[in-house]
């Protein structure tokens, strides 16, 4: 975690003392370069899904291929730059925040099946969707970063945060129930047929038609709004989850921006795969209660120095190990489970 040190001796937990300072690499220039390389990005999505078409693995393969590569290049530049503390940081980071999107991805591919979109609207959605979670990403970033640097036990409520989501997590998928998704009980969608009348059918990728002369959503703008009300839920999760990896936030800004730029195209690739997975609920609750206690025992060392940090390097290989160990079990037991359903005979 990198902040500025505190001078003087180190005060007990309940005396007053001057909030940590939140050091960042971010000078105004990197600022706006990332910043404008996200607007670019998103503005060529826009033009390219402007006639919507059902996308191609090749397609697909070649803008996640792109997507992958850009934040890596970023990488390296952070390590040359700023030295391998902060690229371990950088690059951990990404791998979390990358980690949490494929737990996106299976939400959207329920929303996309819920709510009966076309393929050829479904990467329409999924890039309003993507814009959504940038901008409530930056406000919380924005906020997370005002809170931390006012109040040194914020951490410790980030921490509870991550370990309340991954006990979540862990349940829903010990139940069977993790990713269920019912469009009638959504308390989005309830709220918006409370106001507005919705049509029955798409009309392209239009958000508004109309009944008898009546203005009415259509139901492409109906699954926006679920996709923007579950932008908001991974929001909570994934921003302190960061936090945990670095309390850079310019690296914080920076690792969930490319992490989410990709998702488009990596939907594609793993929409097959996605449902082959079946363990990455364990995994992901494993590792938002570890980045949860890590949260936990940064604040203890602010107020103790005997209280000891798991240092950025060893977040970066339990992550590696978690995701793993999780891919080779999930994919094992989709295997054992084909087996089983192979006729005998």
């Amino acid at each position: 975690m990198s902040l500025l040190p505190l001078s003087g001796p180190m005060p007990g937990p309940l005396a007053a003392e001057p909030a940590p300072v939140l050091d960042s690499i971010g000078t105004p220039t990197l600022w706006a370069f990332v910043i404008g390389l996200v607007v670019v990005l998103v503005a060529v999505d826009f033009l390219l899904t402007r006639k919507p078409h059902e996308v191609s693995m090749r397609e697909a393969v070649g803008w996640s291929a792109f997507y992958i590569a850009l934040p890596l290049a970023f990488g390296g530049y952070v390590f040359a730059q700023f030295g391998s503390e902060r690229g371990v940081e950088y690059l951990t980071g990404y791998l979390v925040e990358k980690s949490l999107s494929v737990d996106n991805l299976f939400v959207f591919l329920l929303l996309m099946g819920a709510f009966a979109v076309p393929r050829e609207l479904q990467q329409r959605v999924l890039l309003y969707g993507i814009v959504g979670a940038l901008v409530l990403r930056g406000i919380f970033i924005a906020l997370g970063a005002a809170a931390l640097a006012s109040f040194d036990w914020m951490f410790l409520v980030f921490g509870l945060i991550l370990v309340v989501t991954a006990a979540k997590i862990l349940r829903d998928s010990l139940t069977g129930h993790d990713h269920d998704i019912d469009v009638d009980q959504m308390r989005s969608v309830r709220f918006v047929r409370r106001f507005f009348p919705v049509t029955e059918a798409y009309d392209g990728p239009r958000l508004f038609s109309r009944v008898g002369g009546r203005r009415a959503l259509t139901p492409f703008a109906l699954v926006v709004i679920a996709v923007f009300a579950t932008d908001i839920v991974f929001a909570v999760d994934s921003v302190p989850a960061v936090y945990g990896i670095t309390g850079d936030p310019f690296l914080v800004f920076a690792t969930n921006a490319f992490a989410l730029l990709g998702l488009r195209a990596l939907y594609f690739v793993l929409e097959g795969a996605l449902s082959k997975l079946v363990h990455l609920g364990y995994g992901l609750a494993t590792i938002l209660a570890f980045i949860g206690v890590k949260l936990a025992l940064h604040w203890g060392h602010l107020q103790w120095d005997a209280v000891p940090e798991i240092p950025t390097l060893w977040s970066l290989g339990v992550i590696v190990v978690v995701l793993a160990v999780t891919t080779a079990t999930s994919l094992w037991a989709d295997r054992r489970r084909q087996r089983e359903l192979e006729p005998v005979g």
